[in-house]
């Protein structure tokens, strides 16, 4: 109920970033997967949406959703035009939109994506790497995050470690930051974490290090990305996608907008730079 109510709270608060744009014929509609409370989602977007309303001369829109399963299905539908996703959501959310004239198109990353990783940590005094955790309870994030299950499972499985197997037990938090949290507070021994997430909680003092730390990080791999709807009009396309690639670390304005997003700058992407993540969801078994 908890949750059902701050959606609702959000859902209320996010209007169109120029209210008085809002009968304008066209909006641009734009969501993200929930991997961190909704109210922090809004937060980090309400100064990139101020930015894209300037640049695209258009209202734009954030839509909150329930889960992560929820943005897959409104990009496939084209309830949404611009969606803020995990490799693994992009590959679902490709894979749903059809044929190749509508699937979704993958505009840009943060140049961090290019070399992501996941944190797997513990308040265990007693655990200093993942062979601690044997026997012990663990955490991940939501089912279709990358960074919270799909990536760091793949890698375990990769070190014949099977979760079901190795661990007591192991349940689902539903955001990198409730992981962090459950850790904390001794609901779970282990979990696992995007490095972002956990750089932005540890900076903001939200963690007590003193408590959890940092066991292993996993290897590299491709992660987050901004999809549009693969019928999304081609030039309003090319002017996201140029309004992203504009925004400059050097420009103190533009520098507020990055460091919300973690980032130090966008970069172009495509869908070919998530075939592993694709491969490594079809030997996990997520994707038929």
């Amino acid at each position: 109920m908890k949750l059902k109510h701050s959606l609702a709270l959000v859902a209320g608060l996010a209007l169109s970033v120029s209210a008085l744009c809002a009968q304008a014929a066209e909006v641009l509609k734009v969501s993200a997967i929930p991997d961190e409370a909704p109210t922090e989602l809004l937060r980090k977007f309400q100064p990139l949406g101020a930015y894209l309303e300037q640049q695209l001369g258009m209202p734009v829109e954030f839509v909150p959703v329930t889960d992560y399963a929820a943005v897959v299905e409104a990009l496939a539908a084209d309830r949404i035009d611009l969606a803020w996703l995990g490799g693994f959501t992009f590959v679902q959310a490709r894979l749903k939109s059809g044929d190749a004239a509508h699937a979704a198109i993958p505009l840009v990353q943060r140049a961090e994506d290019e070399k992501f990783t996941s944190k797997i940590i513990s308040a265990d005094p007693a655990v200093h790497s993942l062979q601690d955790l044997k026997g012990k309870t663990f955490a991940f994030g939501s089912v279709s995050s990358t960074s919270g299950s799909l990536m760091p499972r793949y890698f375990m499985l990769k070190d014949g470690i099977k979760p079901e197997d190795f661990f007591s037990r192991i349940a689902y938090s539903g955001a990198h930051d409730a992981t962090a949290a459950w850790v904390q507070a001794g609901k779970a021994d282990g979990g696992v974490l995007n490095a972002s997430v956990w750089d932005k909680l540890v900076a903001a003092g939200k963690v007590d290090t003193d408590k959890v730390r940092v066991i292993a990080t996993t290897p590299p791999y491709y992660d987050y990305n901004w999809t549009v709807r693969g019928n999304l009009d081609p030039a309003l396309r090319d002017k996201l996608k140029a309004a992203f690639l504009a925004l400059d670390p050097a420009n103190p304005e533009h520098k507020a907008i990055l460091d919300l997003q973690a980032a130090s700058r966008f970069i172009e992407t495509q869908a070919e730079n998530y075939q592993g993540i694709e491969e490594a969801a079809r030997a996990a078994g997520l994707l038929q």
